[in-house]
């Protein structure tokens, strides 16, 4: 309780205690001693924001929840902010220049394009404490950001390889879908996933192609970029399928299941007559928590395995980065949250 802790002049008040001759202060400081004993709770709420790749994807709706129960517990508020649709780097700048105009008392960024971003919107940071989330600046601009909250996509990416390598121990041909070239994430994520499978990590920082080390390789249309729309994705698996170029196909990030329902119905048909003729690939996906919808998927064999994030876990762990950078207070240079396995019939599991 506040009383316990406060000094003698503000405490002797209704005790009976006749009060000594150096009591009588001036009204002066007793005002000063009330606003001294103020409590915190007291303070003027604090507004952040995440700033998104698209503000209509799953993951950031997800990551949002987090941010705003963390924020809200604590007398604050915490906003998503972005355009709808497939991302692009322009588009998101703009964003990045609108949410540095709102005066927030800090902004968590997933960045799309790192070097775009940084010789443009972020030029405008001013005091505005900024971090990053789920994608980072690139290692040439992180300095310009105060710490990261999300996977280690690196290790991520050979979480992804380590799938592919379960359902196609003899090594295979691999097709990666990603979003596009710029995203730092998801670039971290292939160069992951071609690590692990070429067994060599140390000697392949640059994430060159696979072209046959331990059995794998990749076709010449692979990877194939731009399917950070469901539609787009759906069309180009089924063209791939289709054609059999395939024997794994790993996406790293979840836009083919956006809706469930949709991708039951545009790739089960395929997906039934590949399994006729015995030439179906192994499909694994990278995706926020998956729910019930996505879920069938697995257990139907529409999808063969999702390796998820801990979405709300980075909106809450980015709220307090902020929170803490807001108040003056020191933060880790990265803050980093777990991922999970998903298989047919089985618990999520730790990779």
């Amino acid at each position: 309780m506040w009383h316990a802790d406060l000094p003698e002049c503000c405490s002797l008040q209704g005790s009976g205690l006749k009060r000594p001759h150096f009591f009588r202060l001036p009204r002066i400081a007793v005002l000063l001693c009330g606003l001294l004993l103020a409590p915190l709770a007291s303070a003027a709420p604090l507004q952040f924001a995440l700033v998104a790749k698209r503000v209509d994807h799953r993951f950031f709706i997800l990551a949002a929840e987090g941010c705003a129960e963390a924020a809200q517990a604590q007398g604050d508020s915490c906003l998503l902010l972005g355009a709808a649709g497939p991302t692009h780097f322009r588009r998101q700048n703009e964003a990045l220049k609108a949410a540095f105009e709102r005066g927030l008392d800090g902004i968590a960024l997933s960045v799309t394009h790192s070097k775009w971003l940084a010789d443009h919107a972020l030029q405008r940071a001013g005091k505005t404490p900024l971090i990053t989330f789920d994608s980072d600046l690139g290692p040439a601009e992180q300095p310009l950001r105060k710490g990261y909250v999300g996977l280690d996509n690196l290790l991520f990416g050979q979480q992804l390889g380590m799938l592919a390598q379960r359902f196609r121990p003899q090594g295979g041909r691999l097709c990666i879908l990603s979003g596009r070239p710029q995203d730092t994430n998801l670039s971290e994520r292939i160069r992951g996933i071609r690590q692990q499978l070429r067994g060599e990590p140390a000697a392949n920082e640059a994430g060159d192609r696979l072209s046959g080390e331990h059995g794998w390789s990749e076709p010449p249309r692979c990877p194939l970029y731009d399917t950070d729309d469901q539609q787009n994705a759906l069309l180009k698996l089924a063209t791939l399928m289709d054609a059999g170029e395939a024997d794994v196909i790993i996406s790293t990030g979840s836009w083919p299941i956006h809706q469930a329902d949709t991708y039951r119905g545009q790739l089960g048909p395929l997906l039934a007559r590949l399994d006729k003729q015995g030439g179906r690939p192994a499909t694994i996906i990278a995706t926020p928590e998956p729910n019930a919808a996505q879920l069938a998927l697995l257990d139907d064999g529409l999808v063969q395995a999702y390796l998820s994030m801990e979405s709300r876990e980075i909106g809450r762990q980015s709220y307090w980065m902020m929170k803490r950078l807001a108040q003056g207070l020191p933060v880790a240079e990265r803050v980093l949250v777990e991922s999970h396995v998903y298989l047919p019939g089985a618990a999520p599991a730790k990779p």
